[in-house]
């Protein structure tokens, strides 16, 4: 039920206003000034005020004021006799939702009542998601106490408020979306668009036209005129995945842009302005691509501006443990069974970290997300892990890579020792979870440890 919030020094219009309203079914509050109504907006979730103009003390010009340094979006409608009609336009300048003449026509206040309220109800929604998403790509929400991941998180505090060109390199799969998403909503931009586009998915001709946008008639199929991605993130953010894809003659167009931050959209000759930040990534070596003379040297360093190399799992396996379990908690309602996943059996742990991952996070996702559906118990075993991921893992183990002439004490001592150091940082170096993951005593560990001569920490 929506709130209304009506102010006026006559007693009179309050009961009559109130009994109006009520009728048409929201909850209505008053105040007979508006100190009374300042304080009535504290502590109430209000959806609009209906005040009059001419009050004792704080006047309705004064209130609304208050109220949109507070909370520039709740609707005021002012209500006014025809002697205050010019102050009725003053408080429309100042942000007043519309205004009504007393003695006022009922059905005319409802009909501007209920359309305030439901552009409103627009406004809270619109902020609610934004929020949302704000919320989504806070910096805590990528996953990671690696220490290259903990370098990237203070790269990407440091950067985000700045308006600097970011470039994002990795292999597919480690969340380049997800850093650029997290630069943008964590910088002054966050209330303007983000927008992304994919260098790769679409032909030359078709990317420029995504990009900078087409007149009417520009091509064939061109029937009307089209806002490009650079338009559409005017104020924001533009996102540019696989931007090693683009051909020489948009890496110029983008050059261009980043230069003097005006194009011009396809079969057009109007000089568009923008104001974008630009955030770029690849899966490429942006710069042996550059030194091979297939990216230009000029729009690498405008693109290179702050650069950003996200690691592959494989080289932050101290994390797989925290992705799986921040996985298992964003699927957590596709289960039908009732009972919650409460983590993953030892062996599971084992295989995920002797992985490789070639998919990275994604791939991880990808087994975390269709384990949640199918597992039938309370606990991810070995069983009920997809059978092309098993054939994958146990694929890995390359046998003809061990010499032909190799002694098998030898090999064992080599398999052993890696075992212990795997186990060791699987268990942050606390000796007596390294103990249980391989099955041994704490006292046998112990002396293996001093056989390998390995540098550990906790022994508890």
């Amino acid at each position: 039920m929506e709130t209304i919030l009506i102010v006026d020094d006559e007693k009179n219009y309050l009961t009559i206003l109130n009994e109006i309203l009520e009728e048409e079914g929201f909850e209505v509050l008053t105040a007979p000034g508006g100190l009374e109504a300042l304080e009535v907006h504290k502590t109430s979730d209000l959806d609009l005020i209906l005040t009059d103009m001419k009050m004792p003390k704080i006047d309705g010009i004064q209130l609304l004021e208050n109220i949109k340094a507070d909370d520039p979006d709740l609707p005021v409608i002012m209500m006014t006799a025809h002697g205050t009609v010019d102050k009725a336009v003053e408080a429309m300048q100042k942000g007043a939702y519309t205004y009504v003449l007393k003695p006022f026509d009922n059905e005319r206040l409802i009909i501007y009542v209920k359309k305030a309220i439901s552009t409103y109800q627009v406004v809270k929604e619109n902020r609610r998601l934004r929020e949302a998403v704000e919320s989504q790509f806070r910096f805590d929400n990528i996953i990671g106490k690696s220490k290259n991941m903990r370098d990237i998180f203070d790269t990407i505090q440091k950067v985000a408020p700045s308006g600097a060109t970011v470039l994002i390199e990795g292999e597919s799969g480690t969340g380049k979306e997800l850093v650029a998403r997290s630069i943008h909503f964590n910088s002054a931009r966050r209330a303007k668009p983000f927008v992304a586009v994919n260098c790769s998915a679409l032909a030359e001709n078709l990317l420029e036209s995504e990009l900078f946008g087409h007149e009417r008639g520009a091509f064939t199929g061109a029937v009307a005129t089209k806002k490009g991605r650079f338009e559409l993130a005017d104020g924001g953010s533009l996102f540019l995945d696989e931007i090693g894809e683009l051909s020489p003659n948009l890496q110029v167009k983008l050059l261009r842009v980043l230069q003097e931050k005006v194009f011009e959209r396809v079969g057009g000759v109007r000089t568009i302005s923008v104001d974008i930040r630009i955030i770029a990534a690849t899966n490429k070596d942006l710069k042996q691509e550059m030194m091979d003379n297939l990216f230009r040297e000029d729009l690498y360093y405008r693109l290179d501006v702050v650069h950003i190399v996200l690691p592959p799992l494989k080289d932050r396996k101290e994390d797989i443990r925290l992705l799986v379990n921040h996985f298992i908690k964003k699927y957590a309602s596709e289960r039908k069974s009732e009972a919650p996943i409460m983590g993953v059996d030892q062996q599971v742990d084992r295989l995920f970290y002797d992985y490789n991952w070639p998919g990275n996070i994604r791939e991880l996702e990808n087994v975390i997300e269709r384990v949640m559906i199918l597992c039938p118990g309370e606990t991810i075993r070995v069983a009920d892990l997809p059978k092309g991921f098993k054939d994958n893992v146990y694929n890995t183990l390359h046998l003809e890579g061990i010499p032909a002439n190799a002694k098998l004490y030898d090999t064992l001592a080599i398999i052993e020792r890696t075992m212990i150091e795997r186990a060791l940082k699987m268990s942050n170096n606390v000796q007596s979870h390294a103990a249980e993951l391989l099955g041994i005593g704490k006292s046998g560990l112990n002396q293996k440890i001093k056989k390998y001569n390995l540098e550990v920490g906790a022994k508890h």
